[in-house]
């Protein structure tokens, strides 16, 4: 079996990201829903056919998944690995590009959106330092598991634990682009997500911008989401 960490595979694996056009087409999937080829070119400035390319060779080298449906083809990252490491590349390329600069993308960007399927920027990192700090989360080898406390906190929030148990990975660390601390990935962090959004509580803004590689990501916290995590896990947001 070939080693991943090996020179090559791993110079093959970086060099698949490296491109500006294939970064700006993996950062937009990042929002965690299957794009098409045209959304893409237009999200990299890229002609189709110079899109298909890129596409082709992300899709051969395991960093996309895609799906046919008549005649449109759907691109969206192939795991969670993927996306965990498209996230840490973005923090270590702001630490190192510019340490003392504002971060670019706005405040809507970095007061909540998601990070593939989990949450990411201060409300994410938010979440994390309050469930690990309560105990509600506890360590294990590789991550966090729930405590009895930790999980009838967050069913009574609508998160389906079931469905995170099914994960590979029940909950684990995820370094937060924008804020530089952890925010949580996994099958816990997934079913946040979903479950929140889908009670109302977090609602996707609008793209400003087509070619924005953030436009797809963006999420604000509705005031009945505020007042349910105030309440649920004494997560207050304001403070």
């Amino acid at each position: 079996m070939t080693d991943p960490t090996a020179p090559g595979p791993l110079a093959a694996t970086a060099a698949l990201m490296a491109d500006p056009a294939r970064a700006r087409m993996l950062a937009a999937l990042m929002g965690g829903e299957a794009l098409t080829a045209g959304e893409l070119a237009r999200v990299a400035g890229v002609t189709a056919a110079t899109a298909s390319g890129h596409l082709a060779r992300m899709a051969d080298g395991g960093l996309l998944l895609v799906h046919a449906q008549g005649r449109h083809r759907y691109y969206r990252l192939a795991s969670e690995e993927v996306a965990a490491a498209i996230e840490t590349l973005g923090g270590l390329a702001a630490r190192i590009a510019a340490p003392a600069r504002p971060w670019k993308h706005g405040e809507a960007a970095r007061a909540a959106r998601l990070c593939w399927n989990h949450l990411a920027g201060r409300l994410g990192v938010a979440l994390h330092a309050r469930l690990t700090g309560e105990g509600w989360l506890a360590p294990v080898p590789g991550g966090w598991d729930a405590t009895g406390e930790g999980r009838a906190r967050l069913a009574a929030t609508g998160v389906d634990l079931d469905a995170a148990s099914r994960a590979p990975r029940f909950a684990c660390d995820c370094m937060d682009w924008s804020e530089r601390r952890p925010h949580l990935a996994g099958g816990l962090a997934r079913e946040i997500a979903t479950g929140w959004i889908g009670r109302g509580w977090l609602r996707r803004l609008p793209a400003e911008a087509d070619g924005d590689i953030l436009a797809r990501r963006r999420l604000s916290l509705t005031p009945e989401g505020a007042r349910a995590l105030r309440d649920g896990l004494g997560l207050d947001l304001s403070a």
